[in-house]
């Protein structure tokens, strides 16, 4: 559905859940791969640079694109790129929401034959196609000229060890919280602005009302435990060269956060309910959750699946484990890559590069799509922060969120088997969270189920 850019946030209700596996990404990748030595893949740090005149030339070329993507209406965006270079062509394909599309491509790329040329991709799905050299190093093409136009941490996701570029940010979930203003008020409450006074806040919240509870940890939410991690600090995979990997989810920080929320859970003063279900839904309508640790595309979805509770909602940053030293996470967020196979990486890497930077096409994202910019211009420009929503009762939500982009951790990894490291954790961590048992010794559970797999799979394992 077309939206006019002036389209407040609280009129935003026909987000559906399509749209919001849109903006948070799967987490699950389905792959099985083995390490291999050598050097990052791609194009090499020594190759030369495509001069203007040959993209110019290929710009001009009659061409015609494949691009995979699980975006709707993204061919608003792509007809902006055509318009500009009337020669190329680009064929939008879906080829699924995350896995599903992974696992297409991955087929592709072994059968040599079927792959696109420029791929939907999320952040932390970037070293499972790296580490098999799929991704093309975009430099070359002048990429390396746009780092400066995107939030610094959505460049280190996308930047490889030897400074390659790897892709191009497309949209972004810096975490925050959304809480509930009248509940607060009602139990003379001030928003926690450090963990410990969160976990205060949810006792006594819980206490003189037992049907609420100050937020909801679900079970089976990986990504959002990455997030929280991300925010502490924390470094659980450090992986050198395409061999070696330092797997780290049961050091300190690890434990602090595993006592932390598991403590809490076992305490009863916060739920584990399954996420994005009808009881999910139903308890924020009803008001069982008196907050959301979410990220910033929340709002948007949060207007649209909570009515009910229009005008009572606001959003403040995480609390923090340092007051002094602001910090957050980030949950969700895609980019555009390109395949190393293309036959035509010029035209596939303006493409990549102008889909994701140029001005006009990256507003219509976050007012089409409602994703949130990944872009310094557009996260400073008012006419995006200084939207008023009366779902939050005219609080700017925007800016709060652009705020808390700016805190973001830059040094945060992503390994090259994600979807082995959710399946564990949930079958370790998050089941110690849904049953109320010794979530600390579920992380090393975990630790010891990823560094088998990782070392089955060829790679060379550290521990802290």
């Amino acid at each position: 559905m077309r939206r006019n850019t002036s389209t407040p946030m609280s009129d935003r209700s026909s987000m559906s859940r399509r749209l919001f596996l849109t903006a948070t990404g799967a987490v699950s990748l389905g792959i099985t791969l083995t390490a291999c030595g050598g050097d990052s893949g791609g194009t090499s740090a020594s190759a030369k640079p495509v001069g203007q005149a040959d993209i110019d030339k290929a710009m001009k070329t009659p061409t015609e694109l494949t691009f995979w993507t699980w975006v709707p209406n993204i061919d608003k965006e792509v007809a902006l790129f055509e318009a500009k270079y009337p020669a190329i062509k680009v064929k939008v394909v879906n080829a699924g929401q995350g896995t599903p599309q992974y696992t297409k491509l991955r087929t592709a790329l072994k059968a040599g034959s079927g792959a696109p040329d420029m791929v939907q991709i999320e952040y932390q799905a970037i070293p499972t196609f790296t580490i098999t050299d799929s991704l093309l190093d975009l430099r070359p093409y002048g990429a390396s000229a746009l780092k400066e136009r995107f939030v610094d941490w959505t460049w280190q996701q996308v930047s490889g060890s030897k400074g390659e570029v790897w892709a191009i940010p497309q949209d972004t979930g810096p975490l925050g919280m959304l809480y509930r203003k009248d509940i607060f008020d009602k139990h003379g409450i001030q928003v926690p602005t450090t963990w410990d006074e969160f976990a205060a806040a949810a006792r006594r919240l819980h206490k003189a009302d037992p049907d609420i509870y100050l937020t909801n940890l679900a079970s089976g939410q990986v990504a959002a435990w990455h997030g929280l991690l991300w925010q502490a600090g924390a470094k659980p995979y450090v992986l050198s060269g395409k061999s070696d990997i330092t797997i780290a989810v049961d050091d300190a920080v690890s434990r602090k956060l595993g006592a932390y929320w598991g403590g809490l859970a076992q305490e009863g003063v916060i739920s584990t309910d399954p996420d994005f279900t009808d009881g999910w839904y139903a308890g924020f309508n009803k008001g069982k959750y008196a907050t959301w640790i979410t990220a910033a595309w929340g709002p948007a979805f949060l207007s649209g699946s909570a009515k009910a509770t229009t005008g009572k909602w606001r959003a403040a940053p995480l609390p923090q484990w340092d007051a002094a030293k602001p910090s957050s996470g980030n949950w969700g967020g895609s980019t555009t890559a390109v395949i190393r196979s293309t036959k035509n990486p010029v035209a596939a890497a303006m493409f990549a590069q102008f889909l994701n930077s140029d001005p006009a096409s990256a507003k219509m994202f976050a007012t089409e799509q409602f994703f949130f910019p990944a872009t310094k211009s557009l996260l400073a420009d008012a006419t995006f922060t200084g939207d008023a929503p009366a779902f939050y009762g005219g609080q700017k939500v925007n800016q709060v969120f652009a705020d808390i982009s700016s805190t973001v951790n830059s040094s945060f990894q992503w390994p090259p088997f994600l979807d082995q490291a959710a399946t564990d954790w949930t079958e370790t961590v998050g089941k110690s969270l849904a049953d109320k048992t010794d979530t600390v010794r579920a992380l090393g559970t975990w630790q010891s189920r990823l560094t088998t797999y990782a070392k089955s799979q060829g790679f060379t394992v550290e521990t802290p």
